[in-house]
């Protein structure tokens, strides 16, 4: 502290700006005027309760260490989380309205009173996760939203969700609707690209999401997707998945991505051997034929 002179970066100041959080904007200037960041020493000069000021210091911590540790080894999993115990939850909604007020707001958007157990779920995205307040309410009504009608999601659900936003470091309300928003255009084109292939009246199974999402990503439009499907049926006779797959890989391969490049680039082949074809060959089918 010697000359009176402190650099703050620009990267530094706007992730402050983000988290819309006044407490850790206090703790932050706080730390920096005095080296550290004792919480009954803050509490105190910053006129905060203990329970805001750790609140604080561990999203000081997550956003910090945001950018320096890989994702996949940020978090373990749910089941490896702290074991809260209800004095646990009772004394931090006494002393921290914040986490109080969430529990109200949890309850009135879930309709229902949550259970000891979805409490601590709760706590956990609160205390452990350090999600912001409002970004857990944000997560709340998105899992709402996204649950089948008249199913409100359990707070499992929720959790689970919950540590995906925490890996991706959504900590405020601009990244949360970030989030939100790309995963709306992604179900609107899973469930478009469903309609392609027939599928309807049930939701999409893990594998079938799995190979419509790759597909999706390797940036085949809606006619080409159709195309693909057709010459599957009448190469097959039904949807396979795997010959579907093979199919729309050797496009991308050749760097075909709409129903144009593919019409274009058959026109444009010459014809060899009869029958060549970039449709692959499903053994399954012709091992049966020939056991005919």
């Amino acid at each position: 502290m010697g000359s009176g002179k402190f650099t703050v970066t620009a990267d530094e100041l706007s992730r402050l700006v983000a988290a819309h959080d006044g407490d850790v904007a206090l703790l932050w200037l706080y730390r920096l005027l005095h080296g550290s960041d004792g919480t009954e020493e803050a509490a105190r000069a910053l006129c905060r309760t203990r329970a805001e000021m750790e609140a604080a210091r561990e999203k000081l911590r997550r956003m910090e260490t945001s950018t320096s540790v890989p994702a996949a080894e940020k978090l373990p999993p749910p089941d490896e989380t702290p074991e809260y115990t209800a004095k646990d939850i009772a004394v931090r909604s006494r002393e921290d309205p914040r986490f109080a007020a969430l529990v109200t707001e949890a309850q009135r958007a879930l309709g229902r009173i949550l259970s000891s157990s979805d409490l601590k779920k709760l706590f956990g995205l609160y205390d452990y996760l350090a999600l912001p307040p409002e970004v857990i309410m944000m997560l709340l009504n998105y899992c709402v939203s996204t649950a089948p009608a008249g199913r409100p999601p359990s707070m499992r659900l929720i959790e689970k969700e919950g540590y995906v936003w925490a890996n991706r470091e959504i900590l405020t309300l601009e990244q949360a609707e970030e989030y939100i928003a790309k995963s709306r255009r992604r179900r609107d084109q899973l469930a478009r690209a469903a309609q392609l292939l027939g599928i309807s009246g049930r939701p999409l199974v893990a594998t079938e999401i799995r190979y419509l999402s790759e597909w999706l990503d390797m940036g085949f439009d809606e006619e080409l997707l159709a195309l693909a499907y057709d010459r599957t049926l009448t190469n097959t006779g039904s949807l396979k998945w795997s010959y579907m797959n093979g199919i729309l890989k050797s496009w991308h391969e050749k760097g075909l991505h709409t129903e144009a490049d593919v019409r274009d680039r058959d026109t444009r082949r010459p014809r060899g051997k009869a029958g060549a074809s970039d449709t692959p060959i499903d053994l399954s089918d012709l091992k049966s034929l020939l056991n005919k």
